[in-house]
């Protein structure tokens, strides 16, 4: 069995997660949450990123804006949208009962 492949499915079933938690703290560009991402432990690339937020800004979850660099070009910084806090709040609510369900089950005693 590859161990790798299901590390990576069960990363990406809560990315969408991660993500919309750093944005939810304020306007991130996308270096930065992968920055944070990486500060987590949690790793994160480009080519994942960018179409994940693609996705979400044309589902209505997340809005962008151009913000001038003084450093280079224009920056797209993310923000959630009033249906994303509530996109939010609802994977939050699917995340704590799903790691309530995985707990109970590791923890409890099935030897018999």
């Amino acid at each position: 069995m590859n161990i790798e492949n299901t590390q990576s499915q069960m990363r990406k079933g809560v990315l969408e997660y991660c993500i919309l938690s750093i944005i939810k703290k304020g306007e991130a560009y996308p270096g930065d949450i992968i920055e944070e991402m990486r500060g987590a432990g949690l790793t994160l690339l480009e080519g994942t990123l960018y179409p994940l937020l693609n996705r979400l800004k044309n589902a209505g979850v997340l809005t962008y804006q151009w913000v001038e660099s003084s450093s280079g070009p224009p920056r797209k910084y993310f923000r959630l949208t009033d249906k994303g806090r509530d996109f939010y709040e609802l994977l939050g609510t699917t995340w704590d009962e799903l790691a309530t369900g995985v707990n109970f089950l590791i923890k409890s005693d099935n030897s018999k």
